[in-house]
């Protein structure tokens, strides 16, 4: 079951790949070009409201574009359906594992892999209550996003590559997430990285798309490179890269020192920062965020898949996942905590006044990794899990909501251009309520009754108040505005999209309508999610039931309380997220539909914060003055004066382009007439004659 499970996403990919290189398996440039206008269903409209799409796609292209069509329609069937049956094979696990009697982790082995002097790897799938809720979580908002896709991709011509793309991804989640050693962490987490950049570049005839796969590539190579250097370090220091003999030995290396560039250095401190690192570039961590936002270039459902269950949480997982090497060394938890709160904070104050709604749904996603990494950071790895299971359903339901808006009017991503569409869309209206609902943490206070993100939002923020690090009580303080300021920009959403008069050009209004079935039915599936996920599995994640539950999956150090002092926190924490969500809600109700005029006010008032935060603190512009244009910079000296000057005109370039010259100039003597070779000779014969006058010879 389990090898069915990881690998029938792969299958998915290798058939709908397969489909791609067939002769009509994708369109011609040209079909690609007008199809979308080189711009994708997210900037200039989709399939239903443009009214004979599919007549533009069929002038001009005529059996190769309808070859490509027909072609594209087993692609599709053939990747949902694999990811359908993995997502209810995953819940099978999830219950077997986690509910059932079998302690401990247990194996699949695959095949051997690299056997060499000192390190010996074994492919195998590593099954406990960790990866069973990975699987859960990956696999069914892949399979709901491949559905949704159907609908919302259907008038792209290169939809076989669409979809095994998603595959391709989702399998190599799957394959981080199973993971049973560094080396087989480090092929899913690079696998992931790979995919990200050929799914959020998939328009590639847009030049942002290109700018911004790139970015987000080279961004995570950064946060990979400090992740391989830990993974070094492990395996330098333990001999081996397997997890159970790592995890076996990690307490009797805490207060080991080694030597680091030069300093002696806490060994456990060093390892786990470095492995922090990894985790910062791929869960858009501050300081390596930057390629978040820009991610939003892919269509939408990459967006959801991105963002809501595999390539951002993978940094939540793998510092979950060495929970015994990071509870060894208080330092690197602390830093854990600072830069996730720092997170929450700087997002969700970016995202009070972005205008794109996916962006403001991308530094949402940002601001709730914060939270995650929090709750990792003071001890509470339960919770830190348990956010991740709940946002996985409201995020990917606000995504592919956001989708669903997107494809009623025409492709427009501005909610100042939107507005009073709640009695065009009802169904998208309530499915992006509940959403907003289960974000802004919406339950009472003191009881297990709320939305999914009250459960386990409001669990890390208490946890924070009662962890025991240095940052502790700054992280409660910054979570809790980060609640409220998250309250405020998710209603100012809903409001400005759905309240009011509308903004759209009449054009576009005529044309609103709700999405297909194929859309909505994943919708409301991910709308369950966010509704009763938070208080199905409280008492699982972080209850009574824990240690049934997780059998020690997560490891938790004897010293460790926090998930006991959590339960007993004073009224007034409880109460605390509950008045920053009601006052964000208040406020942005007054702001933008009892007094509309008053955030254009505000904004004149304050200039300077308003363009602080309309250009994210600046970061990109900072990043660009201190590494991008220097490096632009260099490797144009080295282009102009490295390759060209020197090697081209010094080097073997430089030297075969003289003997050229000397060798025309040579055969431009090879006249052919009789006389110019006897006055080459006279010439000859009256230099020698002049030597010899003048003391050639003695």
């Amino acid at each position: 079951m389990f090898t069915a499970i990881v690998f029938l996403p792969l299958l998915g990919f290798l058939i709908a790949g397969a489909m791609t290189l067939l002769p009509y398996g994708a369109a011609p440039m040209g079909a690609a070009n007008l199809g979308h206008g080189a711009h994708g269903h997210d900037a200039h409209g989709h399939d239903d409201h443009g009214h004979g799409h599919d007549d533009d796609h069929g002038h001009g292209h005529g059996h190769e574009h309808h070859e490509a069509k027909a072609l594209a329609r087993p692609a599709e069937l053939v990747t949902s359906g694999f990811l359908i049956v993995a997502a209810l094979l995953s819940w099978v696990a999830f219950v077997q594992v986690g509910l059932g009697d079998h302690h401990g982790a247990f194996k699949v082995p695959l095949l051997p892999w690299i056997h060499t002097a000192g390190l010996s790897v074994d492919w195998s799938i590593r099954v406990d209550t960790l990866t069973a809720v990975m699987l859960v979580v990956v696999n069914t908002v892949s399979a709901l996003v491949h559905v949704y896709s159907i609908g919302y991709m259907s008038h792209d011509p290169d939809r076989p590559r669409f979809f095994a793309y998603l595959s391709l991804f989702t399998f190599a989640m799957l394959m981080l997430v199973t993971s049973d050693n560094l080396v087989q962490m480090f092929f899913g987490w690079e696998g992931v990285g790979l995919a990200s950049y050929l799914l959020i570049g998939f328009w590639f005839q847009k030049p942002s798309a290109n700018a911004a796969a790139i970015k987000a590539f080279v961004v995570n190579r950064v946060g990979d490179f400090g992740f391989i250097l830990g993974i070094f370090g492990v395996f330098w220091l333990f001999g081996t890269i397997d997890y159970d003999t790592i995890f076996a030995s990690a307490g009797s290396m805490k207060g080991k020192e080694i030597v680091f560039l030069g300093w002696h250095v806490d060994a456990m401190t060093t390892l786990c920062l470095l492995l922090f690192l990894g985790a910062m570039g791929k869960s858009a961590q501050f300081l390596l965020h930057t390629w978040l936002p820009d991610a939003m270039e892919g269509p939408t459902p990459v967006s959801a898949l991105i963002h809501a269950a595999t390539m951002v949480t993978a940094g939540v997982f793998m510092v979950a996942r060495l929970s015994p090497l990071f509870e060894q060394s208080p330092t690197a938890l602390t830093v854990v905590t600072l830069v996730g709160a720092l997170t929450a904070f700087f997002a969700a104050t970016v995202g009070l006044v972005q205008n794109d709604i996916k962006r403001i749904i991308a530094y949402s996603t940002c601001s709730q990794l914060g939270y995650m990494f929090v709750g990792l950071g003071v001890g509470a790895y339960g919770a830190g899990i348990f956010h991740l299971f709940t946002h996985a359903f409201f995020k990917a339901l606000l995504f592919l909501g956001a989708g669903s808006v997107i494809h009623a009017v025409s492709g427009e991503q501005d909610i100042r251009n939107m507005g009073g569409l709640k009695s065009h869309i009802k169904l998208t209206y309530a499915m992006m309520i509940v959403g907003t609902l289960a974000l802004t943490g919406v339950g009472i206070p003191g009881t297990p009754f709320g939305f999914a993100g009250y459960n386990s939002k409001d669990a890390i923020i208490e946890a924070a108040f009662v962890g025991g690090n240095a940052v502790a009580g700054l992280a409660f303080a910054l979570l809790v505005i980060a609640a409220l300021f998250t309250s405020f920009y998710s209603w100012r959403l809903i409001f400005k999209t759905f309240w009011g008069a509308p903004r759209a050009s009449k054009e576009v209004m005529e044309h609103v309508h709700e999405s297909p079935s194929v859309m909505t039915v994943p919708l409301m599936v991910l709308a369950t999610g966010a509704v009763l996920a938070g208080m199905v599995f409280t008492g699982l994640f972080i209850g009574h039931e824990y240690g049934e539950f997780w059998k020690g999956a997560l490891f938790t150090d004897a010293n460790n309380h926090v998930l006991e002092h959590m339960h007993h926190v004073p009224t007034w924490v409880k109460f605390a997220p509950f008045v920053a969500m009601l006052t964000g809600l208040i406020v942005a109700y007054w702001f933008y539909v009892a007094a509309p005029s008053v955030p254009e006010k505000l904004a004149e008032t304050m200039p300077g914060l308003h363009r602080f935060l309309l250009n994210k603190w600046y970061f990109d512009e900072l990043y660009d003055f201190l590494f991008v244009n220097p490096a632009k910079k260099l490797g144009r000296f080295l282009w102009k004066e490295g390759d060209g000057r020197v090697i081209d005109g010094f080097g073997p370039d430089g030297v075969s382009a003289r003997v050229v010259d000397v060798t025309n100039r040579v055969v431009a003597l090879q006249s052919g007439y009789v006389y110019h070779y006897a006055f080459a000779m006279l010439i000859g014969v009256a230099a020698l004659v002049t030597y010899v006058m003048f003391g050639g010879v003695r």
